[in-house]
């Protein structure tokens, strides 16, 4: 019985590897055969020349590789991309962002999130960590265009029980969805913002629904230096004494993290992870940067995140990717940390582990989930190759990504966006945008006073 044709088979690449020992590394000359959504194998492009495919993709002068991940942000921010721009961190959510966002509507959040994931597909993201409001629209969106989503119900406190169950039947509802490609978890907004008794329900319900916590604590030194002159402790020492350290977290920012938190994560007994978002923190003068060598010594997996565009003013990952390497080389004074193959690895496998897919993405190998972005490395901008992991990090751009493929499906093909359509995106959104950002009503929807 002839076996039937391959979904797709990619040719002629160089495809980024990871060994036993989870170093990276190229196989060049090589060839991915992709078949049900998953990589079949990956072998060379003259053992495939004779196998039939639906589609197949010359990929000669290009690298593929394991699609990026943005392990926290919140794409429906787009809408808000510079208008709150060079302010102190207080005064940008206070007197901008939190008036604004009192006038989401779900329609506001379904065009943003739209425009997110089509800025996302063409900077070759093929999965993303979001926690927001509405979110029924965003998983919609993530549903039609193909990507593949961490999606979480942001609450605070000031909503009393009524957001905490919202954030637990919304995790429920979507788990699973999207044929598979969307993950869901409980998403309280920060320990600054959800008090220590909503904490601890939140970490008994994840116990029991056996869900993750994707939430902001640490995020800079002031909400850390306010948590101890408050409550004689730090956020992250919150986060054990009601039990988040006992449930699998991902911790966004983090760049608050002190010398004494670092056994308490180490003791942390669910899984847990942080994201950074380095351009951000540069943009509020931030002090200090996350800890990402002392929570490698630990063990602690750091994925690469943009955070919302209203702060970052992109949703580009491959920029975070190569400012993560340049920052932890100045904040740490040694140019041998970190070099582009560990960039890679915390864009790759490490960004996987903190969402929770550890074991179906991060890597291109037979059985995991054909997630795989092409680069194209033929412009003058990456030319001459002499170290192809310093080329893609610090050379290649997000712009020089090609291909995008989630589950074996391409989501754009020689830069085309096959699932979304920008424009009328674009035209519905700006008319929109009056209204959404009036601010003459006086009212936000939380105070920021850490």
């Amino acid at each position: 019985m002839t076996e039937s044709p391959a979904d797709v088979i990619i040719t002629g690449c160089t495809v980024l590897t990871h060994d036993d020992q989870e170093r990276i590394g190229f196989e060049e000359d090589a060839a991915l055969v992709v078949r049900d959504g998953l990589v079949e194998s990956v072998t060379t492009a003259a053992a495939v020349e004779g196998t039939p495919a639906v589609e197949r993709i010359d990929a000669r002068g290009q690298v593929a590789m394991p699609g990026l991940i943005n392990c926290h942000t919140h794409a429906p921010m787009v809408a808000l991309r510079g208008v709150a721009e060079d302010l102190p961190t207080e005064e940008w959510f206070n007197d901008v962002v939190w008036p604004i966002e009192s006038n989401l509507t779900e329609k506001d959040v379904e065009l943003g999130a739209r425009l997110a994931c089509a800025e996302m597909i063409r900077a070759g993201v093929t999965c993303f960590a979001d926690h927001y409001f509405s979110m029924d629209a965003v998983a919609a969106v993530v549903e039609e265009c193909g990507l593949r989503a961490h999606l979480g119900e942001a609450y605070f406190s000031s909503q009393g029980a009524q957001g905490r169950e919202k954030s637990l039947e919304f995790a429920l509802r979507h788990r699973g969805s999207a044929g598979g490609r969307i993950t869901t978890a409980l998403a309280p907004h920060a320990p600054y913002t959800v008090d220590d008794t909503d904490l601890a329900a939140t970490a008994e319900l994840a116990r029991e629904h056996g869900l993750s916590v994707h939430l902001h604590a640490a995020e800079n030194r002031d909400q850390t230096e306010a948590s101890l002159a408050r409550h004689g402790v730090t956020p992250i020492e919150i986060l054990a004494r009601t039990g988040i350290l006992d449930v699998d977290v991902l911790i966004a920012h983090g760049t608050g993290i002190i010398d004494r938190d670092l056994p308490v994560l180490e003791r942390a007994s669910g899984r847990t992870a942080v994201a950074t978002a380095p351009r951000g923190y540069l943009k509020f003068g931030w002090p200090t940067t996350t800890p990402v060598r002392a929570l490698h010594d630990l063990g602690i997996p750091v994925g690469l995140a943009t955070d919302g565009a209203a702060s970052n003013n992109s949703l580009d990952v491959w920029e975070s990717m190569a400012l993560t390497a340049l920052i932890q080389k100045s904040t740490t004074g040694d140019p041998r940390w970190l070099t582009s193959r560990q960039a890679l690895h915390h864009a790759t496998l490490q960004s996987a582990r903190a969402v929770g897919l550890g074991d179906t993405l991060g890597t291109l190998a037979p059985g995991r989930r054909a997630d795989i972005v092409l680069v194209d490395l033929t412009g003058p901008h990456t030319q001459p190759v002499h170290d192809l992991a310093a080329t893609l990090v610090h050379s290649a751009r997000s712009s020089d990504v090609r291909t995008t493929i989630v589950d074996g499906r391409i989501l754009m093909r020689d830069r085309q966006l096959l699932t979304l359509d920008v424009p009328s995106v674009v035209r519905e959104l700006e008319e929109r945008l009056p209204a959404l950002l009036d601010r003459g009503h006086g009212r936000r929807i939380q105070d920021y006073d850490t």
